[in-house]
């Protein structure tokens, strides 16, 4: 059987001529930039002009908070909780502190490619393109189902959230309205996600930054019910590492181990700027400062709020694994309850509800362009391509949005369960995502040597390379292998077997009850690893695949277009519009 090409295939097609008299959301047509782009990418003017194209309607600024904050939803606010009281604050820290160095060093990888060539949904298209197409294939419906699922958790947690208020309205009401919103803010426009990124982002910096400088005036005792802290939790009668599951020194570093996957969620679609840089103005400039971002990102939000959290509430505080409504579980509040401040809890109920809100809509939007660089990769059906008059793939939106239904499931199951089962879900299909680019990433390095680009010449070139990509996928993958070490620790397989029904007795029960939670924990921990791998060896085995040899690695297809554009250089006229610049 012969190999099928994408439309991002081997082949370099050139480029139709064309201006760059349209920007934004204007309908696309010839002439326009997405009209070059859409002709380079599927070798002709009439696929172009029948299926359309998305449209470059993300600003600088949209680009520029998406980065900072678009992605931040209830890890950072309620899933850290459910680790303090596992592994107590040093453990935390050092977790989320390892793994947000392996963060950036991928993100580092990830802006390399994304500058050299910006694509709608990229990542799989990165990979199709120099590893293997069965590996673009596999990433491209990894990443798809983790976003849907992604887009559960978050409506799940919103539905949560909405209890601190009001418990007695069916739940099957709040997912409907934010599903319905949600799906508003993605359906009609790119530049009207933007807008709402760039609210939901502003909401969730200053809520953040409040917050840090609140721990920080609880610890140093200017609360009203408190003395000063200082790190008085980090001692005897507390503890700053706690031993989880097993005793002393094992117990603490299993403690450590445990937070890894739970940062893992924390740090989830952080990687979204790249797959916004499809639509992106100017994203050979806008593309490298976001990816620069992430590290003040990673320093200030995750591990600066780590530590405070941990200096403030202690991690045996009963409310950190309380099966309670809205943000009493979350340790921010929490700290704020314990400090005697009243109000305050409510107000970070509504920030924590407009964080997972703003994250489903984040989710809504990577998913479709997932679905979008697949149907580009000749991987999903040719229908994905439609984009409506403002560039919107408006059946790879309607789609992923339809997995928003299976949040229904906490009606029934509750919701703290549910958002449980989807996060440990999507963690993994996170993970996965994260090591297909750093493997993508080594083998565009290689084409780029085989091809003769220097890469001192690029304008946004990771450091330390290969090196930093090396160890954060050796990073990635021991957290794939072993996040379920769990179920495997004493006693959690062991079965006694009765004779008859009657000789049951109530340990029995319990002990196959126990056995019955041990096989869904390892389901849920090691089942995206079997789903990656079929997506994987299905596309090998159907279409005959290759591996990608570097020279003759694809490059250049869509790159072309883009380079012919010319993108107006804006100077600040006064000092507040640099720092403006600055920022945005």
């Amino acid at each position: 059987m012969e190999e099928e090409k994408g439309y991002g295939g081997v082949e370099d097609h050139g480029s139709p001529s064309y201006s760059n008299e349209a920007k934004g959301n204007a309908p696309m047509r010839k002439g326009s930039i997405g009209f070059g782009e859409a002709a380079d990418m599927y070798g002709d003017t009439e696929t172009a002009e029948h299926y359309g194209y998305v449209s470059r309607g993300l600003k600088s600024r949209h680009i520029q908070f998406i980065a900072l904050g678009g992605t931040i939803g209830t890890g950072l606010f309620l899933g850290i909780g459910t680790a303090f009281a596992h592994a107590g604050p040093l453990s935390v820290l050092l977790g989320y502190t390892l793994t947000g160095c392996a963060i950036y060093a991928m993100m580092q990888c990830l802006g390399e490619m994304a500058t050299w060539l910006p694509l709608p949904g990229a990542v799989p298209q990165y990979c199709a393109r120099y590893v293997d197409p069965a590996m673009g294939f596999a990433v491209g419906w990894n990443n798809w189902y983790s976003s849907a699922l992604t887009l559960c958790a978050e409506i799940s947690a919103a539905s949560l959230v909405i209890g601190f208020w009001n418990s007695s309205i069916n739940q099957a009401a709040w997912i409907t309205i934010i599903l319905v919103v949600i799906l508003g803010l993605n359906i009609f426009a790119v530049s009207i996600y933007g807008e709402a990124e760039f609210i939901f982002a502003s909401v969730k910096i200053i809520t953040i930054v409040g917050l840090i400088i609140l721990a920080l005036v609880i610890d140093l005792g200017g609360a009203p019910h408190e003395k000063r802290i200082g790190f008085r939790y980090w001692h005897h009668p507390y503890a700053a590492m706690v031993a989880y599951v097993g005793t002393g020194n094992t117990g603490r570093f299993a403690g450590i181990f445990s937070t890894l996957v739970n940062a893992a969620f924390s740090y989830g679609g952080v990687e979204m700027v790249a797959v916004a840089a499809g639509e992106a103005e100017n994203p050979r400039k806008n593309i490298p400062k976001a990816v620069q971002r992430v590290f003040w990102r990673i320093l200030f939000f995750y591990v600066l709020g780590s530590l405070l959290i941990g200096m403030t509430v202690p991690y045996n505080d009963p409310g950190l694994t309380a099966d309670g409504a809205g943000a009493r579980s979350s340790p921010w509040v929490i700290a704020i309850t314990r400090a005697g401040i009243p109000v305050l809890p409510s107000v970070i109920n509504a920030v924590i509800l407009t964080s997972a809100s703003s994250s489903g809509n984040a989710f809504l939007y990577t998913g479709s362009r997932y679905l979008f660089a697949l149907a580009q990769n000749g991987q999903a059906p040719r229908v994905l391509l439609k984009c409506t008059k403002k560039g919107v793939p408006i059946w790879c939106v309607l789609i992923t949005a339809s997995f928003g239904l299976l949040t229904y499931m906490t009606v029934s199951e509750g919701a703290n369960n549910v958002f449980n089962w989807f996060q440990t879900l999507t963690t993994i299909t996170s993970l996965f995502t994260w090591v297909s680019i750093l493997i993508a990433y080594l083998r565009f390095k290689k084409a780029m040597e085989a091809q003769g680009v220097n890469r001192d010449d690029l304008i946004f070139k990771s450091k330390w390379q290969p090196y930093t990509a090396w160890v954060a996928l050796i990073y990635f993958i021991i957290i794939i292998i072993f996040n379920g070490w769990k179920v495997f620790t004493k006693g959690n397989w062991a079965i006694q077997v009765s004779t008859c029904q009657e000789d049951m007795s109530m340990n029995t029960v319990f002990e196959r009850m126990h056995i019955l939670i041990a096989l869904q924990d390892f389901v849920t921990a090691y089942i995206v690893v079997p789903v990656y791998f079929a997506f994987y060896i299905f596309w090998k085995v159907f279409k005959r695949t290759k591996f990608v040899k570097a020279s003759e690695a694809d490059i250049w297809t869509g790159k072309a277009a883009l380079d012919a554009e010319v993108w107006p250089e804006r100077l600040p006229r006064n000092w507040l519009e640099k720092v403006w610049f600055w920022i945005a």
